[in-house]
């Protein structure tokens, strides 16, 4: 990654290297080695697409701190609040060139196509997740499908490139896709937890940063489907009342903990976790095999 972010335009290695160097899971590109070695990859190529992967990653993340204004990323001042709204724009298009330079040098094209569908689904996820935005009427569904586009198909592509650079039957290459789908849900819906439950320090953003947003994520819409009439009255108004302060945040805060939101979200997180490592028993034991099972486990327990 220091490597291809290499620039003697200088803004673009100060801005990227804020982010990518500040730490982060590095899970998706974690997944597609794991997945590479579990169908019996171990080549270079594995290195430039899993760079691919975390670049198309930190872009979004980038590009998702100016829409929303963010203050904090991985535990550091958002970038956006570092060098402005158009630098943290600008290095994130690069990011995005990059990733698709590199995976044009060391990908085929069955790999650029699966990378190149897991980055427009995910723009689309974007902006219908920006349509949903403040919206009390959001279905489970409609979130389902934000996650879907958003976070799933990009996790179920590092799994997927795994078994492509390996040449894996077309049975293993699917089964790695399905597991990725379905960690991706997990870890987006865990997302959707911790940000009513996780401190600060151990989440590396804002807590209640999804609520002062307007992004009505699984607690809250959990909730607003099993609440009394005047609770549900009362968040809706202040989900509508673009000048909510910290005060109502915590009224709609102390709802939701009131109700079954959070848990509903964890266990529904566990349910996917469980079916994704169930796609896994097409292949034998392994140790890959057990480190995808350790990485599944991580997105139900992690705290940041």
């Amino acid at each position: 990654m220091s490597a291809a972010l290499h620039s003697d335009i200088s803004l673009i290695p100060q801005v990227s290297g804020h982010l990518i160097g500040s730490g982060g899971k590095r899970f998706r590109p974690l997944l597609l080695m794991a997945a590479a070695a579990l169908c019996g990859y171990q080549g270079e190529r594995r290195h430039p697409l899993a760079a691919v992967i975390e670049f198309i990653h930190t872009s979004t993340l980038l590009h998702d701190d100016v829409i929303d204004n963010a203050d904090m990323r991985r535990g550091k001042t958002a970038a956006n609040h570092v060098w402005g709204n158009a630098a943290s724009v600008l290095v994130g298009d690069f990011l995005y060139s990059e990733a698709f330079r590199l995976m044009t040098e060391h990908g085929d094209m069955e790999i650029i196509r699966v990378l190149a569908r897991a980055t427009n689904l995910m723009a689309g996820g974007e902006v219908f997740q920006l349509m949903k935005k403040g919206d009390p009427e959001i279905t489970e569904a409609d979130h389902l499908t934000i996650i879907e586009k958003k976070t799933s198909h990009l996790i179920s592509a590092a799994c997927t490139v795994g078994g492509l650079l390996a040449g894996a039957p077309a049975g293993q290459i699917a089964a790695l896709g399905r597991f990725g789908l379905d960690l991706g849900f997990a870890f987006q819906i865990i997302d959707d937890a911790l940000d009513y439950t996780a401190s600060a320090d151990e989440f590396g953003k804002a807590i209640g940063k999804d609520l002062a947003e307007g992004k009505m994520t699984l607690p809250l819409i959990r909730t607003l489907q099993n609440c009394p009439a005047a609770e549900r009255q009362m968040i809706v108004e202040i989900i509508r009342d673009q000048d909510r302060d910290e005060t109502s945040l915590q009224v709609v805060f102390s709802i939701v903990q009131r109700h079954d939101g959070i848990p509903y979200a964890l266990n529904m997180a566990q349910n996917y976790i469980e079916a994704g490592k169930n796609q896994l028993e097409v292949f034998s034991d392994s140790s890959p095999r057990r480190d995808l099972m350790v990485l599944a486990d991580y997105v139900v327990t992690r705290k940041f």
